[in-house]
């Protein structure tokens, strides 16, 4: 089963794509989705859209985590990051991916056994855990990966319990 982890920003949306099998985890690809910084907002998301379609489309993903928006001092800048996280959200639903939500700190405590873990760490336990030769760039891409990681032990438990529930609030 292929998964793709998506960390959602309004100028750089990380993605991240392994296969889970069994309890075998696999790298497939990570990357990065920039958008313009001198377009529109409208045009960044619609950036956003059209490269997201193209990672679907290329790795075929059946699920896809996306990381939740966590709180922000600044309303605008929430808002924003709400208007990409409901692009990428609609985005992988037209093209037939399940989408699960994970907060940063489910996605931290199920990759490094710690909620609050730096990026740092985050980074150098996806490379182990996925048996990579460098930590994956950029942040964005790693943190992505990280919540690929974390929905396929999430997929695992809920296989173990006999429950298929949705991650989403």
């Amino acid at each position: 089963m292929i998964l793709l982890g998506i960390d959602p920003g309004t100028r750089v949306s990380g993605y991240g794509v392994v296969r889970y099998s069994g309890n075998r985890l696999s790298h497939i690809e990570h990357g990065a989705i920039r958008t313009n910084p001198k377009d529109t907002f409208v045009q960044r998301m619609e950036q956003l859209q059209q490269g997201l379609s193209q990672v679907i489309e290329q790795n075929r993903p059946v699920c896809a985590c996306l990381e939740q928006v966590f709180l922000s001092r600044n309303p605008q800048s929430a808002l924003k990051l709400g208007h990409a996280r409901g692009v990428l959200m609609i985005t992988c639903r037209q093209l037939g991916v399940e989408v699960f939500e994970l907060s940063a700190l489910q996605v931290k405590q199920s990759v490094t056994g710690y909620g609050k873990a730096p990026k740092d760490q985050v980074s150098r336990m996806v490379k182990v855990l996925l048996n990579l030769e460098a930590e994956p760039r950029p942040e964005d891409a790693a943190d992505a990966l990280a919540g690929a990681i974390a929905l396929s032990q999430h997929m695992a438990h809920q296989q173990a319990v006999g429950v298929r529930q949705r991650v989403t609030s």
